[in-house]
Parts: C-alpha cells; sequence; structure tokens
C-alpha cells in the first residue's frame, strides 16, 4: 500500500513527538483551527489509511486546519494522557478514535468541561451524548452483513467460528452483537468456537490453527470481525491444505490485503469508508467552530456524494457500508494506490 502523507514509519514516530513540539510555528498562521486526532493504533492498516485521508483534507493540505495525528497505541491510558496534554495546549478541537467503549468517556468528558470540540470518529464511546458530534459506520448492521454473507455460502446450515476484535471495542461490542442477532434467524448454525484476535492477522492465524486442528473437517465456516482476522483465518486454511472457496470466510474494512483476497475468490469483505469518517469528522469539526461553514470533503451530498450533510448541525452521521464484490474490486484497488 502506498502512503503519501507519510510511511507507517513516520506515523509510528510521530506518535512519540510532544503536541508542544508540533505546536511550534502553529501562532504564526491566522487563527488557524488547530486539531489533535487521537487514533487506536497506526499499526494498523485501516488506522492509517484514516489518517492519510485525514492529513489529505483539503484545508490540512492547504494549511488552514493544523492537523496532529497521534497513535494511541492501542492503550486507553495513553489515548487519556493524549486528551490531557491536548486540552492543556488549547486545541480547537479533538477528533477520537476510541480503544476502549467506557474508557474513553472520561478524557471526552475533561476535554467538554475544557470547552474542547470532541468529533467521534470510527469507533465510539459509550455515552456518545458526549460527543459535539460523531461520524461512524453501523457496526451492527457491520455485524449482519458478515454473518449472513457466511451463512447463506453454507447453506443456512453447519458449524462456524467467530474471530472478535479488542474486547470493549465499540466495533467488538457492536459486529457480535449483529452476528448473534443473525444467528436467531438460522437456526441451523452452531458455533463451534469463539475467543478474540484482538484485531490481529497474527493472533488470528493461531487461532484458526487451533481451532482446525481441534476441529478438524468440522468447520464450514469463518467469521472475522475484522479483515485481519478474516485474513489470518484464510492463511491457516491454507497451510493445512485445504480449498478456501469450500470453507467461506468474511471480513470487515476491505483492506488491501482483503480486496486481492476477494478478487481471487477466497474470502468476502465489506469496505469501510476510511475517507468519508476521517475527512467528514474533520468537517464537523470545524463546523463546531465556524458558522455556516462549508464541507470540503467528497462524502457529503453538497460536494457530490451521499451522505447528507444537513448544515453539519446533526449529532449522528453514519457512513454508509459498500460491499466488495467482483465488479467492483478493481476499482477499489486502484483507488487504493491514491491513499
Amino acid at each position: 500500500m502506498t502512503i503519501n502523507t507519510w510511511t507507517r514509519r513516520g506515523l509510528g514516530m510521530l506518535a512519540g513527538v510532544g503536541l508542544a513540539a508540533l505546536a511550534v510555528g502553529q501562532a504564526a498562521a491566522a487563527d488557524p483551527v488547530r486539531i489533535a486526532a487521537i487514533v487506536q493504533s497506526l499499526d494498523t492498516e485501516f488506522n492509517v489509511l484514516w489518517a492519510n485521508a485525514a492529513n489529505n483534507h483539503p484545508l490540512v493540505k492547504d494549511g488552514t486546519v493544523k492537523l496532529t495525528v497521534l497513535d494511541g497505541r492501542m492503550d486507553a491510558l495513553t489515548q487519556s494522557n493524549q486528551f490531557d496534554t491536548a486540552i492543556s495546549e488549547k486545541y480547537d478541537a479533538i477528533v477520537f478514535v476510541p480503544v476502549d467503549i467506557d474508557a474513553g468517556n472520561d478524557p471526552v468528558q475533561r476535554a467538554k468541561d475544557a470547552g474542547v470540540t470532541v468529533i467521534g470518529s470510527n469507533t465510539l464511546i459509550s455515552n456518545t451524548d458526549l460527543y459535539n458530534a460523531y461520524i461512524a459506520s453501523n457496526d451492527v448492521e457491520a455485524g449482519k452483513l458478515l454473518a449472513k454473507s457466511v451463512f447463506d455460502k453454507m447453506g443456512g446450515k453447519g458449524n462456524v467460528v467467530i474471530g472478535e476484535g479488542m474486547i470493549g471495542q465499540s466495533a467488538q461490542v457492536q459486529r457480535l452483537q449483529g452476528i448473534e442477532e443473525t444467528l436467531k434467524d438460522y437456526p441451523e448454525i452452531k458455533v463451534l468456537e469463539q475467543k478474540t484476535a484482538n484485531w490481529s492477522r497474527a493472533e488470528a492465524l493461531s487461532l484458526m490453527e487451533n481451532w482446525l486442528t481441534a476441529h478438524a473437517g468440522q468447520i464450514n465456516g469463518v467469521i472475522g470481525e475484522n479483515d485481519e482476522i478474516a485474513i489470518g483465518a484464510l492463511e491457516a486454511i491454507k497451510a493445512h491444505g485445504l480449498d478456501p472457496k469450500t470453507i467461506p470466510v468474511a471480513g470487515v474494512d476491505g483492506v488491501t490485503d482483503a480486496l486481492l483476497a476477494v478478487k481471487r475468490g477466497e474470502m468476502m469483505s465489506t469496505l469501510q469508508d476510511a475517507d468519508a469518517q476521517a475527512q467528514g469528522a474533520i468537517d464537523l469539526a470545524i463546523a463546531a467552530k465556524q458558522d455556516g461553514y462549508v464541507p470540503k470533503a467528497a462524502a457529503w451530498d453538497v460536494n457530490g456524494g451521499k451522505l447528507a450533510w444537513e448544515g453539519g448541525k446533526q449529532q449522528h452521521y453514519s457512513v454508509p457500508w459498500i460491499p466488495v464484490t467482483l465488479e467492483n474490486v478493481d476499482g477499489l484497488l486502484e483507488m487504493r494506490k491514491t491513499q
């Protein structure tokens, strides 16, 4: 994957730089909107795509907005400390992609008490009323899409295993809810194994290897709560000499390796629109500070997109999922070259 704004190494190094140092020289700008984006982890492709999209927002590129992306390193305490620094440095707004659905509430409350705008993006905190606004995709719906795609490929019966994301994150909680709700409609589907793989391809590979050994010849489908988990499971299936086309595997996010696997007919995936979530969050942060702001992200209907802007006054904006198909996968891969 090509990363235009920063390399993965550069993104990771950015996390170790203090906000105070990054703010040097910003005072010289004519009242720029200063935004800190606190993300989960810059070791995952989706978060890198999100960060690249944020840095490619037109107003970030032209310097009108000063954006600092901070790596939460999959640690709620790290993110909490980053909030405190952003508050003390008097950033205008924080865009937050939380590690933990509950632990993220307190730092958002502190920012709110300090008068700092907080926009939620991608994953969420449990008390979404604390946000000025939030933009994400419906993860319960994602869980339902995941489950139905696998169950239907299985013919509505058989044994399935579920690789979960990091326990306590909103995507893990809500996607599991969608999976469990869908299971009620498929009484002949049995869950053989269900365990967290922490969004990790390597952990999913190890889990799936164990499950294939423990349940030899009995696993008929695999649900990964994200693409990394699904890809890890797919690698284990291949390593066991099994034909992946005989064991339906599905994930979520539309990362590059998943798109390639869909093209080979080896798995199913649903694209999560990082551009809309990241650039949309930047627009919402600016709109909270500037009356009559006209958004710049291509996702909004005022710019030819499909997501209703509604003056930037709504608290909740839901970005649609995009099923990855043989018909659209080449186009999505071509777009990835520019992200």
